[in-house]
C-alpha cells in the first residue's frame, strides 16, 4: 500500500556560514534513508534563505504530487526566519493545498512526522 509521496522542506546546511555543516547532512541523510526504509518516496528541497528561497520552494512544491509535507527545525525555530517560515507554511497551501503539513523535531525523525499524516 503506496501511502503517499513526501516533500521535506528544510535550510541547506552547507550554505550556512560559520559552523561545521557535517553532523546536520549525516542526520538528513540518516531520516533519508528511514523513509526508503520505510518504502516512502521522499524528495529534499534544501534552500538558503538568501538565495530566493521562494523560487526553490514552489518548483520543488509542483514537481509531483505530494501527500505531505514536512517543514524542518532549521526553518521553523530560528526566530530571525519566522517570515521565511510563514511563506513557506503559505507556499504549500497555494502550491499542494491537498498536502498535509507536518513539523520534525530533528532531521532522522522527519519520517514519522510524515507518516503521523500518512495512515
Amino acid at each position: 500500500m503506496a501511502l503517499g509521496r513526501v516533500l521535506v522542506i528544510g535550510l541547506d546546511p552547507v550554505k550556512i556560514p560559520g559552523w561545521d555543516p557535517a553532523p546536520v547532512v549525516a542526520a538528513i541523510a540518516r531520516g533519508q534513508a528511514r523513509f526508503a526504509d520505510l518504502g516512502i518516496e521522499a524528495d529534499t528541497c534544501l534552500v538558503a534563505p538568501d538565495e530566493d528561497p521562494d523560487a526553490a520552494i514552489v518548483d520543488a512544491l509542483t514537481q509531483h504530487d505530494y501527500a505531505c509535507v514536512v517543514v524542518g527545525g532549521g526553518i521553523r525555530k530560528h526566530e530571525p526566519l519566522l517570515e521565511l517560515f510563514e511563506r513557506v507554511v503559505n507556499l504549500v497551501r497555494q502550491h499542494a493545498p491537498g498536502a498535509a503539513i507536518a513539523f520534525n523535531s530533528t532531521p532522522e525523525d522527519t519520517a514519522d512526522a510524515a507518516l503521523r499524516w500518512l495512515r
